[in-house]
């Protein structure tokens, strides 16, 4: 079952490294995602969760995405993205706390939603500041592409992916003043190379790791308004039930005395 401690940024993980590029005046952040792909797996594994490869080569390749923004937004944000792709049918859910490096997230397969179109919501919650969210739509089966229109629409400003090697990627971000014309000529090829062609100035070193704190106890917080009022809806003649998390899929056992105990100590 997932850890219910949160990690520690001092704790080995994912290591997301960004600069900023000087004279083209655009920010890269970059990272070979291998570790962070192992823990999703064994997070996979470990919860018996099985995933289509289609739906699975799309996750990850989300995951980059999601991980590569985080990474370049400021420390105090709590983020979110829910992509609905229609063709595949399926959802992806990413979520992050830039704080503690903390990112989970999970395939939804079933009872997706028929909608006229592709949607993109991003979700950003800073400091006690209210929930924004954003919503944009677009076309096609790739997360990535998903992220770069996301940008263009919401963030208004550019945003290019970059696949440098099997699990390793790269996010180059338009600041002001940018050089649009190499911004917009640049190749996977000039992305490998920006240290040697480029003044890459670093900026931060961030950790991040597979991590949801889903436990038992709020497992039971969900279920416990139903509980109090149709016991019967939840368990029937069984003592025990199973609940997944809703960020992570992970699985709870459940069982009708604890649920009840927790009830009346509320």
């Amino acid at each position: 079952m997932p850890e219910t401690t949160p990690p520690n940024l001092t704790d080995a993980g994912l290591e997301v490294r960004t600069y900023f590029v000087r004279r083209r005046n655009v920010l890269l952040a970059r990272a070979d995602f291998g570790e962070l792909f192992v823990d999703y797996y064994l997070h996979l594994g470990a919860n018996r969760i099985r995933v289509a490869p289609e739906h699975d080569a799309m996750f990850k390749r989300a995951l980059a995405a999601f991980v590569l923004h985080c990474a370049s937004r400021p420390r105090n944000e709590l983020v979110a993205w829910t992509i609905n792709f229609q063709e595949p049918r399926v959802n992806l859910f990413l979520t992050a706390d830039n704080e503690t490096g903390a990112v989970t997230g999970r395939v939804f397969d079933e009872n997706v939603k028929e909608l006229p179109e592709n949607i993109f919501y991003a979700d950003v919650v800073r400091g006690r500041e209210p929930k924004r969210r954003s919503a944009v739509t677009f076309a096609g089966a790739d997360p990535i592409a998903a992220a770069e229109k996301f940008y263009a629409q919401s963030e208004q400003r550019g945003a290019r992916y970059f696949q440098l090697g099997e699990e390793s990627f790269a996010l180059v971000t338009e600041h002001p003043d940018c050089d649009l014309a190499w911004f917009r000529g640049l190749t996977v090829d000039g992305v490998r190379g920006l240290d040697a062609a480029e003044t890459l100035a670093p900026l931060e070193q961030r950790i991040y790791r597979w991590h949801c704190g889903c436990n038992q106890a709020r497992m039971m917080e969900v279920l416990a308004p139903t509980m109090r009022q149709e016991p019967r809806e939840l368990f029937g003649d069984d003592q025990k039930l199973e609940i997944r998390c809703p960020r992570c899929g992970a699985r709870h056992a459940i069982t009708r005395e604890a649920l009840e105990a927790f009830v009346a100590e509320k």
